[in-house]
C-alpha cells in the first residue's frame, strides 16, 4: 500500500510539472492569451480604418461634390473663373 501511495504521488508530481512547465501548459496559455489580446486590438483598429474607407467610397459614389472636394484639396484643381490663393504660414 505504501509503494502504491508513493507511485501515485510521483505521478501527481509529473502531471503537475507537465501542467506548469510542459508544452501547452499554463505558461504557453498565458503567452498565447496576451498575443490574442494584442491581435484583437490591432484588428479593432484595422476594422475602424476599413469602416472609414467604406464610408469614403460610398461618399464618392454618391455624387460629384465629394469628388470635386477631393480634387481641390489633394490635387489643387481650380474651376474656370476662380482664383486660387495660397496662404503660407511664416512659422
Amino acid at each position: 500500500m505504501r509503494l502504491f501511495s508513493i507511485l501515485l504521488f510521483c505521478l501527481l508530481l509529473l502531471m503537475q510539472a507537465t501542467l506548469w512547465i510542459g508544452k501547452n501548459g499554463v505558461n504557453d496559455y498565458r503567452q498565447v492569451k496576451d498575443e490574442v489580446a494584442i491581435q484583437s486590438s490591432v484588428n479593432s483598429e484595422l476594422r475602424k480604418r476599413n469602416d472609414e474607407m467604406f464610408v469614403e467610397i460610398d461618399d464618392l459614389k454618391q455624387g460629384l461634390d465629394a469628388i470635386e472636394e477631393r480634387a481641390r484639396h489633394e490635387l489643387g484643381m481650380v474651376k474656370k473663373g476662380e482664383t486660387f490663393y495660397r496662404i503660407i504660414d511664416t512659422d
